[in-house]
């Protein structure tokens, strides 16, 4: 096993280590951790079998292992991109919702009060 396997091994086990600590504290929903503990993996099973990306890119057509990482790393972050564009799009909608919401509210105390004044 060469210096760098071992490197990219145990920055890969770190990173892992991280996205559980952070999931424990709440910091970071689960659903959102199960995307970087699947990239990590891969990065794992890349370090160990390092002739496995030759074999994917053979594969899957591509002339060079290192485009297909990239090829896959923005396909990856699109995707993500794309989630985390729904989620907020979600939220903005709830937060309209509520805030409609509290108005409403607001006004009808406000007219109780004025009604209990009188």
């Amino acid at each position: 096993m060469q210096r760098i396997q071992i490197i990219a091994i145990a920055g890969s086990i770190l990173f892992l280590l991280f996205i559980a600590r952070l999931i424990i504290k709440g910091k970071l929903r689960e659903e959102y951790a199960i995307v970087w503990i699947v990239c990590t993996c891969i990065l794992i099973l890349f370090s160990f079998w390092r002739e496995g990306l030759d074999v994917v890119a053979a594969l899957m057509g591509v002339a060079s292992p290192p485009n297909l990482v990239f090829i896959g790393a923005i396909i990856a972050v699109l995707i993500y991109l794309l989630h985390l564009s729904i989620v907020v799009s979600k939220l903005q909608e709830q937060n309209k919702t509520l805030t409609q919401e509290l108005a409403n509210t607001r006004a009808k105390q406000k007219l109780s009060e004025k009604e209990n004044a009188d």
